[in-house]
């Protein structure tokens, strides 16, 4: 059976759902371990470069005499420019294809790490840093899909969970070179060219093993490939190694640059599913990006006195003692708990610490209370909507503009980064204070936990077929999938 959408693109539904039943019954293999790895690589670059440009514009607000305005520019602009490339990139992927492209939006983010490293001035590390954030951006929905694509239906949260739980390791590898840096006493002119450039080695190193893949099998398969479709079925469920792709995958889908946005605006289903893949990820990025880029304001407004090398110390504390622990409890759980329960879980506490340490006086003024509760909010962060709003547009899509409305997802979390990066150190340097940007984070939480709870669906134990029908269903309710 194949449904037509109002826009005329044709979709395969049930009737391909049968050549994916070895795929969605299949234990994890060594070769969608393999592309677990080398999408996350992209992820690792991300937190990586989320948390160092915190650090490098410590470094240069001194250097080079920036005012507040340019600091909160150059912890957002990266930000704003990687919503431009996950819109880009994930609607390229829809029409010509995963592998087409994929590979590529790493080269660009090393590309931009690397003229970051050599910038001589600070409009040239701007640009460079909008160069960086269009391969950041593009790496989402591209990376995302891939992974949700090639699992089976019991494994899919964990395999796309990981891919993203790249980030943790990012997040404590960022801390721990820039307190070795800082600790050697190196010129801060190198310093802070270092550890930008180092950013660019996560994406190069896995550039080739990105250009060997098959194309997805449902891409494949949706469109016009069925022997491609075939032949990534077989490596991903280990019946025949993988012997790099084939010359070139014929798949394509038939349909204009705007067809895919037209798709998801006029389908009811589809349409509140964005708003709440869309809105959640942005809410989320608002209170975390906000306060991950600003930590270093954030801990000097709690320890006036401590050194950036003691403060970066500190948020390596943090960052290995709570949120790598919440990382691998939401890789452990997503598949048995259900994406729902863990993202409406992770919003609500995110919102209890927040409000805590806007509320509370003495946890605001206290080093110890105050790396407790922050700690809880980055713990609640990872198992939670931090892991959950990327594995939730690459699940609950159709295959046609599955990574369209992953790229629209991950864009309007991008911009809420943005404007959570951007706002921040003027919150924390005006009136507001630490408490009232903190309050504010909280506020934001509670809306993204509204928006779930409205909204979206629970995906869990669906084959991704299954979750298609249910998006062209005319029937379905407001979340669709219960």
């Amino acid at each position: 059976m194949t449904v037509v959408d109002t826009v005329g693109i044709t979709t395969a539904t049930s009737s391909g759902a049968g050549a994916f039943t070895e795929l969605d019954n299949s234990k994890v293999t060594k070769f969608q371990y393999k592309i677990m790895f080398i999408s996350g690589m992209g992820f690792f670059t991300d937190a990586y470069d989320l948390f160092i440009i915190g650090v490098v514009v410590a470094l240069l607000t001194t250097q080079w005499n920036l005012s507040t305005g340019q600091v909160s520019l150059l912890n957002s602009v990266t930000l704003a420019a990687s919503a431009v490339g996950a819109i880009v990139f994930g609607r390229i992927a829809d029409i010509f294809g995963r592998r087409k492209i994929y590979g590529f939006e790493v080269l660009i983010l090393a590309i931009g790490a690397i003229a970051s490293a050599l910038s001589p001035n600070y409009v040239f590390l701007l640009v460079s840093r909008i160069i960086l954030g269009i391969g950041i951006g593009g790496d989402y929905p591209v990376s995302a899909t891939i992974m949700s694509e090639y699992s089976g239906t019991k494994s899919r949260g964990r395999m796309v969970g990981l891919v993203f739980a790249m980030q943790g390791a990012g997040l404590v590898v960022g801390p721990f070179i820039a307190a070795i840096l800082l600790a050697s006493h190196m010129s801060t002119g190198i310093t802070w060219r270092i550890l930008l450039g180092l950013g660019a080695i996560p994406g190069l190193a896995v550039f080739y093993l990105r250009r060997q893949l098959n194309e997805t099998p449902r891409f494949a398969l949706a469109g016009g490939d069925p022997a491609e479709a075939q032949a990534a079925i077989a490596a991903a469920t280990g019946q025949a190694a993988s012997k790099g792709p084939r010359a070139a995958s014929k798949a394509r889908h038939q349909q204009s640059a705007f067809a895919g946005f037209r798709t998801i605006g006029r389908n009811r289903q589809m349409l509140l599913w964005i708003i709440g893949t869309a809105g959640a990820w942005a809410m989320l990025d608002f209170a975390y990006y906000g306060n991950t880029i600003s930590s270093p304001e954030v801990l000097k407004a709690i320890n006036p006195n401590g050194s950036l090398l003691y403060n970066t110390t500190l948020q390596l504390f943090i960052f290995a003692v709570f949120a790598l622990p919440g990382y691998a409890l939401a890789i452990r759980l997503l598949d048995k708990s259900g994406r729902k329960k863990i993202q409406c879980l992770g919003f609500s506490m995110m919102a209890v610490a927040f409000y805590l340490i806007g509320f509370v006086p003495g946890v605001s003024s206290t080093v110890a209370p105050f790396v407790i509760i922050f700690g809880m909010s980055y713990f609640f962060t990872e198992f939670g909507p931090n892991t959950t709003t990327f594995i939730y547009p690459a699940e609950i899509f159709p295959v046609e503009v599955r990574t369209t409305g992953h790229g629209i997802s991950a864009a309007a979390g991008k911009l809420g980064a943005f404007a959570g990066a951007f706002l921040f150190p003027t919150m924390l340097a005006s009136s507001f204070g630490l408490r009232g940007a903190e309050i504010v984070a909280g506020t934001v939480c509670l809306v993204g936990l509204c928006l779930t709870l409205w909204l979206l669906p629970e995906p869990k134990g669906l084959s991704l077929e299954q979750i298609e029908e249910t998006a062209y269903s005319p029937r379905a309710g407001a979340s669709g999938v219960k």
